[in-house]
């Protein structure tokens, strides 16, 4: 099974915790993809493979400047995506409270809507905490996998 690491980033924390899964976690699954949110289309979500949202939050809860254009394909217009097995790693800071990692949710929320199938919870790294994302996703993401797989 392939892996495919969507990323939404302003400042690249979250191409590096799926940088750090990619070399982590790829002895789990045949392949694993990194693609960068900028150009994508909501086609990507057509083959056969788990998927992973890896996104920032920015500015009042939003999802990040490179993720918010596939983020508005997804509606437009709506499609059916029953197929789709999906995770999420929302990155935030919990200093803002109100806000905290909502860009993550945010995709969680309207890939649910569409039908999609999140696997697990979606995991929320606290950077107020002063931990490493990459270190704590890298962990996250084998049990995530381990759990995705045995479904499958």
């Amino acid at each position: 099974m392939k892996l495919k690491i969507l990323i939404g980033t302003m400042t690249g924390n979250a191409e590096y915790v799926a940088q750090a899964i990619e070399m982590d976690c790829g002895d789990l699954v045949d392949a694993v993809e990194l693609h960068l949110m900028d150009a994508l289309e909501p086609s990507v979500l057509d083959e056969n493979a788990l998927y992973l949202i890896c996104t920032s939050t920015y500015g009042a809860g939003d999802v990040p400047d490179n993720a918010q254009r596939f983020y508005q394909a997804l509606d437009n217009p709506p499609r059916y995506l029953g197929h789709v097995r999906y995770g999420v790693i929302a990155l935030g800071d919990r200093t803002y409270q109100q806000t905290f990692c909502h860009g993550g949710k945010r995709f969680d929320e309207r890939l649910q809507d569409l039908g999609a199938q999140r696997i697990g919870e979606v995991w929320c790294h606290d950077a107020s905490e002063g931990t490493m994302a990459e270190t704590e996703a890298t962990v996250w993401c084998r049990q995530w996998l381990a759990l995705a797989l045995a479904a499958a």
